[in-house]
C-alpha cells in the first residue's frame, strides 16, 4: 500500500516543491492550502494532486481535514508541517493580531496537525513528521519576533514530540530553510536582497527543490534512525 502524506500549505513555493517531490517518490500526497482558490486549481491540474482547503490554524477544521483525505486517500503516516505567513513589524509597532495570526499559523497548526494523525501512527507502529522551520528561528531576524518566536519554538516542539514517538517507529525532523527563491523572499527590497546574499557563503538563494529534496529523505527509508534532528539547509549562512 501506498503512503499517504499530507504538505500543509502545499500549493506553492517551498510546499508545492515538497509536494512534487513525494509525489514523484511514489507517495499518495494530499496538498492543504488556506485560501488561494486560483493558485490551488492551477497546481492540482498541473500536478495531478489533490487539494485540500481548510485553516490549519483552527483545530477542529484539522480534525474534519485529515479525516477527510484519510478517507479519500487512506490513513495518513506523513505529515508536513509546512504552512506559515509573515506579519513582520518592529515589537514597538506590532500588534497583537500580528502576533496571534503568526503563532497560530505557523506553530499552534504543528499541534493541530499532529493531534490529528498521532493516534493512527501509533496504532501502525510507523509515521513520519517532519516541520519546517526557520533560519531566522536559528539565529532571529530583526523586525520578526513573532515569526521567529514561531519557528524557534517548531524546533522544541520536534525534540519533544520525537521522545514521544520513538517507541512507536515514528520520527520527528525539523528542517530548516535558509533564504530561499520563493514569492515571501521577491517580496524583500533588491537592496536588502542583494546584502543577504552577499552573507550566503555559496553566494546564491535556495531553491524551494534544495529543501523539497531534504524533507524527501526525512520521510524515506534511509531516515529510519534520524530522529529530533534540525536539518539546516541554508548555503552555510547559519551552521547550528
Amino acid at each position: 500500500m501506498k503512503h499517504v502524506a499530507i504538505v500543509t500549505g502545499g500549493t506553492r513555493g517551498i510546499g508545492r516543491a515538497i509536494c512534487e517531490e513525494l509525489h514523484g517518490a511514489g507517495i499518495a500526497v494530499a496538498a492543504n492550502y488556506g485560501g488561494n482558490d486560483a493558485a490551488a486549481a492551477k497546481f492540482q491540474a498541473e500536478t495531478g494532486i489533490n487539494t485540500y482547503k481548510f485553516d490549519v490554524s483552527d483545530y477542529q477544521a484539522c480534525q474534519d481535514g485529515v479525516a477527510r483525505i484519510a478517507s479519500d486517500l487512506g490513513p495518513v503516516d506523513i505529515l508536513v508541517n509546512n504552512a506559515g505567513i509573515t506579519r513582520d513589524a518592529t515589537i514597538m509597532k506590532m500588534t497583537r493580531a500580528d502576533w496571534d495570526a503568526v503563532i497560530d499559523t505557523n506553530l499552534g497548526s504543528c499541534f493541530n496537525m499532529v493531534h490529528a494523525v498521532w493516534d493512527g501512527m501509533r496504532e501502525r507502529n510507523f509515521g513520519r513528521i517532519v516541520n519546517v522551520g526557520s533560519i531566522n528561528g536559528q539565529g532571529g531576524q530583526y523586525g520578526q519576533v513573532n515569526y521567529a518566536a514561531a519557528k524557534s519554538g517548531i524546533h522544541g516542539f520536534t525534540k519533544a514530540l520525537a521522545q514521544e514517538g520513538a517507541r512507536y517507529h515514528i520520527t520527528v525532523n525539523a528542517l530548516a530553510p535558509g533564504y530561499v527563491d520563493t514569492d515571501m523572499v521577491a517580496a524583500v527590497p533588491e537592496r536588502v536582497l542583494e546584502k543577504i546574499i552577499q552573507n550566503i557563503p555559496m553566494r546564491r538563494l535556495g531553491t524551494a527543490h534544495d529543501i523539497a529534496r531534504g524533507v524527501l529523505f526525512l520521510c524515506g527509508d534511509d531516515a529510519d534512525f534520524v530522529t529530533g534532528s534540525t536539518l539546516s539547509i541554508n548555503g552555510g549562512q547559519h551552521m547550528y
